[in-house]
């Protein structure tokens, strides 16, 4: 009897722990060149009439206002706004009225290279490639391959 229910235990988690095992599929991410065309049709939908500038990662970037006072790094706790879009304009996050604070170094690659070419108070608009926001991962409300456009205004750096 001992042996009958063992067997039945084991039986019960082998099958329940079936339904854990979890195909691990390929994930690619785009390369920024083969995005840049998409980039750049983004700016002139979303941003019509202003003059974007690319990186040199390959992203592009419209400052709107630099700001003064501090530059934010790695490890700054930024105070900002702002709207974040997909390419076809749907937005999918934004703050209304009270600023987010966060940690420059906890966010998605794209604004760790954009926001350190401000200063407190400064605006500025992005267009991240995939690779520089969630790649081939969707998340949330965010497509995977998704090109990400925002505008922020940066607050504070604390």
């Amino acid at each position: 009897m001992k042996k009958l229910v063992l067997f039945l235990s084991f039986a019960t988690v082998v099958f329940l722990s079936g339904g854990c095992i979890k195909n691990e599929v390929s994930c690619t991410p785009k390369t920024i060149a083969s995005e840049d065309a998409e980039m750049q049709a983004t700016a002139a939908s979303l941003a019509p009439g202003l003059t974007f500038t690319k990186h040199s990662s390959g992203m592009y970037y419209y400052i709107e206002n630099p700001g003064s006072g501090p530059t934010p790094t790695s490890t700054s706790t930024l105070s900002v706004k702002y709207k974040g879009q997909l390419s076809n304009g749907t937005i999918f996050d934004q703050t209304t009225t009270t600023p987010v604070n966060f940690t420059l170094s906890g966010v998605i690659f794209g604004w760790q290279i954009a926001l350190p070419l401000i200063q407190k108070g400064g605006k500025i608009k992005m267009i991240i490639p995939s690779t520089y926001g969630y790649g081939c991962t969707a998340n949330g409300p965010i497509p995977a391959y998704s090109i990400l456009y925002f505008e922020v205004e940066l607050i504070d750096v604390l």
